[in-house]
C-alpha cells in the first residue's frame, strides 16, 4: 500500500511551536521532491513550503519564512515541518505531498501520494 501519514498536529496557544511528521510508506521518498500545504475552513488550499529531493533546496510562502522550517530525512522516509512563533492564521490542516519539483513553496509534479492531512489548531 503507497501512503504518506501526516501527524504532530494538535492545540497550541499563539507563539507555540509544533512539529509535524510525513511518513511514506510503500515508496521512497528518495526519488521525490516533497510539500507540505494547508487549507484553512472556507479558504483554498496553499503551498506552505517545498523541499527538493536531496533537501538542497528549501522554500517557503512569505507569511512563515523565518517561521517554518522544512526538512527531510530519507533513511527515516520521513519529512518534517517545524513550526514556532506559531500565529492563528496557521490554523488549518496540514498536508504532504510527493512530487516531482517545486515551484517556489508549491510542490509541482504530483505523484498522487497525499496524505489525509493533521489539524493545527492556534489559538488562546
Amino acid at each position: 500500500q503507497l501512503q504518506l501519514v501526516e501527524s504532530g498536529g494538535g492545540l497550541v496557544q499563539p507563539g507555540g511551536s509544533l512539529r509535524l511528521s510525513c511518513a511514506a510508506s510503500g515508496f521512497s521518498l528518495d526519488y521525490y521532491g516533497a510539500g507540505w500545504f494547508r487549507q484553512a475552513p472556507g479558504k483554498e488550499r496553499e503551498g506552505v513550503s517545498c523541499i527538493t529531493f536531496n533537501g538542497g533546496s528549501t522554500y517557503y510562502r512569505d507569511s512563515v519564512k523565518g517561521r517554518f522550517t522544512i526538512s527531510r530525512d530519507n533513511a527515516k522516509n520521513t519529512v518534517y515541518l517545524q513550526m514556532n512563533s506559531l500565529k492563528p492564521e496557521d490554523t488549518g490542516i496540514y498536508y504532504c505531498a510527493a512530487g516531482s519539483h517545486c515551484s517556489g513553496p508549491v510542490l509541482s509534479g504530483g505523484t498522487g501520494y497525499w496524505g489525509q492531512g493533521t489539524q493545527v489548531t492556534v489559538s488562546s
